[in-house]
C-alpha cells in the first residue's frame, strides 16, 4: 500500500500532457509533410488558417505525362479546391505558379474552379506562368509575380494526330476565344491586346507570340502587382480581415431582422 501511495505522490500530469502535445505536434508535422509530398499543397496556421497550393512543372490532363517530368496533377487539385471551399476553418487560398503549361481543359477546369472560390485568394508566379498558366495566374482575386518570372503568351497548340479538316481549325478558334475570355474577364487587360500578344511574330524563335516578364506582365494589365511572398501573404491577410469584418458588420443586422420576424 505504501509503495502505491508513494507512486500516487510522485505522479505529475503535467508531464503527460506534454507528452501529448509533442505526439500531437509529431503528428501534425507528419501529415504536413505528407501533405505536401502527395499532392504540393500544404494548410499553415498564421494570422489566419489559409491553405497553400502549389501549380508546378506541367499541368497533367486526361494522359500520364512520362514519370521524369514534374506535374501538377487535375485529380489532386481539383477534390482539394472543393474542400477549401467548403472548410469553415480554412479562410483563404495562395496559389504558387512555376509552370511551363500543359492541358488546356485541366488548365482552365481548374483556373475555374479557383476563380469560383468564394474566398480571398492570392496567387504569385514565381519562375514562369507560361501557356495555360496564364489564365491559373490571374484566375485569383489579386495577383503577384516576381520580377524575375516570366509569362508566355500564345496561341493554342495540339500535338499528335491532328484532322486536317475545317472542323478542327474551328475548334481551336474556340478553344481560344475561351481563355481570351476567361484571361481578359479576371484580370486588366483588353482582348485585343491579349490576342495582339498571342500572335506577335519575331519573338519566339520557333513559334508566335510573347513572352513578358515580371514588370512587363503588370504594365499590360495581365497581373496586379509586383511582389514576393510576403506580399502575397500580407495581402491575403488584409483581404480576410476586410471579409471578417464585412461579415461581423451584417451580423446584427440579420439578428435583428430575425428578432422582428418572432
Amino acid at each position: 500500500m505504501r509503495e502505491v501511495l508513494q507512486m500516487n505522490d510522485e505522479f505529475d500530469p503535467n508531464e503527460n500532457n506534454d507528452q501529448e502535445n509533442q505526439e500531437e505536434t509529431q503528428n501534425t508535422s507528419e501529415q504536413q509533410l505528407n501533405e505536401i509530398v502527395e499532392t504540393g499543397s500544404i494548410t499553415t496556421k498564421g494570422k489566419h488558417l489559409i491553405h497553400c497550393l502549389t501549380i508546378i512543372g506541367q499541368v497533367e490532363g486526361h494522359y500520364i505525362l512520362p514519370p521524369q517530368n514534374k506535374t501538377t496533377k487535375y485529380e489532386h487539385v481539383i477534390p482539394a479546391l472543393v474542400a477549401i471551399e467548403q472548410s469553415p476553418d480554412i479562410k483563404g487560398l495562395v496559389v504558387i505558379l512555376n509552370t511551363v503549361g500543359g492541358d488546356v481543359e485541366a488548365g482552365l477546369a481548374i483556373a475555374e474552379l479557383i476563380a469560383g472560390i468564394n474566398k480571398p485568394t492570392v496567387s504569385l508566379v514565381l519562375g514562369g506562368g507560361h501557356s495555360i498558366g496564364v489564365p491559373l495566374a490571374v484566375s485569383a482575386k489579386k495577383s503577384f509575380i516576381v520580377p524575375s518570372a516570366s509569362m508566355t503568351v500564345h496561341p493554342v497548340r495540339m500535338s499528335g494526330l491532328v484532322l486536317g479538316v475545317p472542323q478542327t481549325l474551328s475548334y481551336f478558334d474556340r478553344m481560344q476565344e475561351r481563355i481570351v475570355r476567361f484571361v481578359t474577364d479576371n484580370s486588366n487587360i483588353e482582348a485585343d491586346r491579349f490576342k495582339q500578344l498571342m500572335m506577335t511574330t519575331g519573338e519566339l524563335v520557333m513559334d508566335v507570340g510573347t513572352v513578358l516578364d515580371g514588370q512587363k506582365a503588370v504594365e499590360e494589365g495581365l497581373i496586379d502587382s509586383m511582389g514576393g511572398i510576403s506580399d502575397a501573404i500580407a495581402c491575403l491577410n488584409e483581404m480576410i480581415d476586410e471579409e471578417e469584418a464585412k461579415r461581423e458588420e451584417t451580423a446584427p443586422e440579420d439578428q435583428s431582422e430575425g428578432g422582428d420576424a418572432e
